[in-house]
C-alpha cells in the first residue's frame, strides 16, 4: 500500500474501525468512500454549528481520504477511465478546499454526491466472492 493510501486510512479510522483488513482491495476503497462520505457530512454540522475546529479537522481528513483514493487507482488499466475519475477526484479536493475557506455547505453536498455516484458503480462492480481464489 502506498503512502497516499495509507494516509488516506489513517484519516478514515477511527476506534470503532481500526481494523481494516488490507485483503478485499475492494472492501477498502468502499470504505474509504463511506469515511470521506462521513467526514463531509461531519464538516457539513461543524460549519452550521460554528465550530471551526472539528470543521477544518473532518474537511482535512476528507481531503485526505480523497487524495489516497486518487492515489489507489490503476492506470495500467483503463487509463480513460482512470485519468478521469483522477480529475475528478483532484476537482473534490479543489472544492473540499474551498468549502473550508468559504464556510460552503453547498461545495459539501456536491462532493458528498460525487463521491456517492463514484461509490454506487464501485458497489455494482463487486468482485463475485465465489469466484476468488481459496
Amino acid at each position: 500500500m502506498n503512502s497516499f493510501a495509507q494516509n488516506a486510512l489513517s484519516a478514515y479510522q477511527t476506534n470503532k474501525n481500526s481494523s481494516i483488513s488490507y485483503d478485499n482491495p475492494h472492501e477498502l476503497i468502499l470504505r474509504l468512500m463511506n469515511g470521506a462520505i462521513e467526514r463531509i457530512a461531519q464538516a457539513k454540522g461543524a460549519i452550521q454549528q460554528k465550530n471551526i475546529k472539528d470543521k477544518g479537522e473532518t474537511i482535512s481528513k476528507a481531503i485526505a481520504i480523497v487524495g489516497g483514493l486518487s492515489a489507489c487507482l490503476d492506470h495500467s488499466h483503463n487509463s480513460e477511465l482512470s485519468k478521469n475519475l483522477e480529475s475528478l477526484y483532484d476537482y473534490m479536493g479543489v472544492q473540499l478546499l474551498n468549502a473550508n475557506v468559504q464556510n460552503d455547505i453547498a461545495k459539501l453536498d456536491e462532493v458528498s454526491r460525487l463521491l456517492r455516484e463514484i461509490k454506487s458503480g464501485w458497489e455494482q462492480i463487486a468482485p463475485d466472492p465465489s469466484k476468488e481464489a481459496v
